[in-house]
């Protein structure tokens, strides 16, 4: 009873809300399975380990969730320029001085704790506040090239150039964010397609480099994975994902009862859709599919409502990172795409990737909230004009 009544007290989207909570259930449940032959090579078949540091990181989530909720979203856009400022040197530090895992250079370590943050998560939450900031300061001059494109142009292209060397997903799923909300934001389509062929000139030119400096750029990684897409059966990794849905069937074999998570790489990160669809069946899978969708519907919604460009734009922005994210990391497990490294937000296991994953659903929560009081004032206002009306 106090649990529903928390809910009920809390204010902003409850639909958002709850897609929240839902997905932090499934991921606590599907990382305690996907993750045991993990356990039993790292652990000792301590499988409760990754049980408990899973719920410990969800828990910290929802809390910063609520943290983030309660400031009011106008906030965030003076925290903007600040923000850009320190992801710029923190994204060259970890290109020549990064953490090395698996091959890729996107992570600093966290001294003392034993843990590492990746840090294209600031740089993805950094430029859309930025980016928001902007369009909605220059509405009245947006169509204008140097007033309004070039100050959104020249982040966007140093954010996602320094992410591309160990990242190339990240980086085109954040290009691609950013150019969805330019869009929204009433850029002129002209300097919109003006900014996907710089991004193509650049991307081409990261590429020349890499082949100068395959230790800084993951160009053969690159071709690997196209290669295997195109004229392969996406490797060992996609036939084992395939046969993993194939086996869940409608209903699924069981919680923890997942065959293929013993031979599948990263089913507890890159492949946990996977895991999700044969332990849970095409139901399960639909319904994880679903509360993303439903994320993104209730996002619209709130940007239909929302009375200021800001809030709107930084709400949409920050909703289309994940859901885009979401899409394709499922489309990986079917073999729509290529292998892209992209986690499914808030269900795969994580550390600070889930922690940064909370804030930017805490953001949209905050703007939710205000959207909220500012149609409650108004209906306030049109009763109080209603009243004195009939009393005339």
């Amino acid at each position: 009873m106090n649990l529903v009544k928390s809910f009920q007290n809390l204010k902003g989207d409850k639909a958002i809300w709850l897609i929240v909570f839902l997905l932090g259930i499934f991921s606590v449940l599907a990382v305690y399975s996907a993750a045991g032959s993990m356990a039993f090579k790292y652990r000792g078949g301590n499988t409760e380990y990754y049980l408990v540091q899973q719920a410990v990181f969800i828990i910290l989530g929802f809390i910063v969730t609520y943290v983030c909720y309660n400031f009011h979203y106008m906030q965030y856009s003076k925290w903007a320029p600040r923000l850009l400022i320190l992801t710029i040197p923190l994204l060259i530090w970890t290109i020549f001085f990064g953490t090395e895992i698996n091959e890729a250079r996107r992570w600093i370590s966290i001294p003392w704790i034993d843990k590492t943050i990746q840090t294209s998560d600031i740089a993805k939450l950094a430029l859309i506040i930025f980016v928001a900031r902007i369009l909605s300061q220059r509405q009245e001059m947006i169509k204008d090239f140097q007033q309004a494109f070039l100050p959104i142009i020249i982040p966007i292209a140093a954010t996602c150039l320094l992410i591309v060397p160990a990242d190339l997903s990240t980086a085109a799923l954040l290009f691609l964010t950013c150019l969805l909300m330019m869009f929204i934001g009433r850029v002129s389509f002209k300097y919109i397609l003006l900014l996907i062929v710089i991004g193509l000139v650049g991307m081409l030119s990261i590429w020349a480099l890499g082949t100068l400096f395959p230790e800084l750029i993951r160009v053969e990684t690159w071709a690997s994975r196209i290669n295997d897409f195109l004229y392969t059966d996406g490797g060992l990794q996609i036939v084992h994902s395939k046969t993993a849905i194939a086996s869940g069937g409608w209903l699924g074999v069981g919680p923890g009862e997942s065959f293929q998570k013993n031979y599948l790489a990263y089913a507890y990160a890159d492949f946990i859709f996977a895991i999700i669809c044969e332990e849970y069946g095409l139901i399960g899978g639909l319904f994880i599919l679903g509360l993303y969708l439903w994320l993104l519907i209730r996002c619209i919604g709130i940007v239909t409502r929302c009375p200021k460009a800001f809030g709107a734009i930084l709400a949409i922005g920050l909703c289309l990172n994940l859901v885009i994210q979401a899409f394709l990391n499922i489309a990986v497990s079917v073999h729509l795409v290529p292998v892209t490294g992209l986690t499914l937000p808030l269900v795969s296991m994580g550390g600070t990737s889930i922690l940064f994953t909370c804030i930017s659903l805490g953001i949209i929560l905050s703007v939710s909230r205000y959207v909220e009081e500012a149609s409650f004032n108004k209906m306030e206002l049109s009763d109080i004009e209603v009243r004195d009306a009939n009393h005339l």
